[in-house]
């Protein structure tokens, strides 16, 4: 068996393509800017460019092989699999990665933590199986994204974590087909994508495709104290032959007996499993990550994995950047936390993370919230609604970017102090007004916002100190 991620006859036969020589590559990517020497490069034709145009540039990086539709312009010495369409190719690839993949694989999805669940899931995997766990990297959890993670999975991996996200109906219904789970997870429903959506049930039907790619014999894990929950276990049964609930609620198959929140944001949860108990400390602060760690656990025990691995890894996790990061930056003479929520936003991650922010120890309390995208006609209200949250973390300021804060901005009217700005580069100059030593920082809103651009200026121009 070939050491090599692919060989180009791999590559050829997987996606009924012609290859001009043989060759192997040890990486897949779309992204020219991501290729490396030996990666593989398939030349996608999207709406504003063309993949093709990159084909010289991939070849000066060292490119192993690309996948065309067009070999006009694939430079002399560039190994090439020819098809008819490249976007089908990526696909085929990954079906043929996960047709020759023999261990066990995870399927993520949910609308809030999914993320940060998945990657908490493959390292309490790969705490007891080191470079033999595959997850997707990133938020690569859409059409292309799916595809993209499966190709790039080492043919030996023992267990596979993909994260599968959605916008529209029907969308996780093809992802989870291609991905194929042996477990399939969905993390908590909330009203994200509501531009989308009529209601929450409609969003928990969609997130309930996922359990239509399971495997003969698979699990369906699911949140137990969420008010969809019924609705997601209808949706499971026709596909799982085992369904197991999470949560903090009596009743629930994987639960936390004990959760006692220590002093520096650590916490200790005491779990019952189906004929198991665990106890752990949790690195990630907050009442949402305890939820999180006990669907890591259950899928965990669904996949065959290490329960005892799992916990030690939940208490060495990391904060992700723009999901949770924490760190000190120096301020003046003295130091200021800096809490990276940037990534992504929506009215139940926004409603956690700020009661987490109430409970830190700290001289002041400020927030930068960039709107929330993707909320429909409902927008407003969902915004408004956030002033009680602003108002129970006891915020000294509030610095609000965005014209979709319009509505939280005249819901704070009288009751907190707050900034409204129009965009990040306002909100920049906002807070390096206002910041001081001992403040707590979070910054939160939508990926469009842009708002890590804000905490990139923090750490550039303020200095980095240690993590927190």
């Amino acid at each position: 068996m070939s050491d090599a991620l692919w060989t180009g006859q791999e590559i050829a036969a997987a996606v009924h393509g012609t290859a001009s020589a043989d060759f192997a590559v040890n990486g897949v990517a779309f992204d020219s800017r991501e290729i490396g020497p030996g990666d593989l490069f398939i030349a996608l034709k999207g709406e504003t460019t063309d993949g093709h145009r990159f084909l010289a540039q991939v070849a000066a990086n060292g490119a192993g092989g690309t996948i065309v539709s067009d070999a006009a312009d694939v430079p002399p010495g560039l190994a090439y699999v020819l098809v008819a369409d490249t976007t089908a190719a990526l696909n085929a690839l990954g079906r043929a990665s996960r047709a020759r993949m023999q261990g066990v694989v995870i399927g993520v999805t949910g609308s809030v933590g999914k993320t940060g669940t998945k990657e908490a899931l493959a390292d309490a995997l790969a705490r007891a199986n080191k470079g033999r766990v595959h997850r997707s990297v990133k938020s690569y959890n859409n059409h292309t994204g799916v595809p993209l993670s499966l190709s790039r999975m080492p043919r030996d991996t023992k267990f596979g974590v993909f994260e599968m996200g959605m916008s529209a109906p029907g969308e996780l219904a093809a992802l989870t087909r291609l991905v194929r789970p042996h477990v399939a997870l969905v993390t908590a429903i909330a009203p994200a994508h509501s531009a989308f959506f009529p209601d929450e049930s409609a969003i928990a039907d969609a997130k309930g495709e996922v359990f239509q790619g399971l495997e003969p014999n698979g699990t369906a894990i699911l949140p137990f104290d969420s008010p969809h929950y019924e609705r997601l276990l209808a949706a499971a049964k026709p596909f799982a032959a085992k369904i197991v609930s999470f949560g903090r609620n009596m009743g629930a198959d994987v639960r936390a007996r004990d959760v006692v929140h220590g002093e520096a944001n650590g916490t200790y949860v005491n779990a019952v499993l189906p004929g198991a108990e665990l106890s752990y400390s949790l690195s990630q602060p907050g009442e949402h990550w305890v939820s999180n760690s006990l669907a890591v656990i259950a899928a965990v025990q669904a996949a065959g994995g290490d329960l005892a691995a799992a916990g030690l890894a939940l208490a060495d996790m990391p904060g992700l950047p723009g999901r949770g990061a924490r760190q000190m930056i120096d301020i003046g003479s003295g130091e200021a936390l800096l809490i990276d929520e940037s990534y992504n936003a929506n009215p139940a991650s926004m409603a956690a993370t700020l009661g987490q922010l109430g409970k830190e120890e700290v001289s002041r309390r400020l927030a930068v919230l960039g709107a929330m995208k993707e909320l429909g006609e409902k927008s407003d209200g969902f915004h408004a609604a956030l002033a009680a949250h602003v108002e129970a973390a006891d915020l000294a300021i509030a610095i609000l970017v965005g014209p979709e804060m319009t509505a939280l901005a005249k819901a704070l009217e009288g009751r907190r102090d707050f900034v409204h700005v129009p965009d990040c580069s306002a909100a920049i100059v906002a807070l390096d007004r206002l910041i001081a030593p001992g403040d707590a920082i979070l910054v939160k809103g939508s990926n469009s916002i842009g708002l890590s651009r804000l905490v990139a200026h923090l750490v550039e121009h303020h200095g980095q100190g240690g993590n927190a």
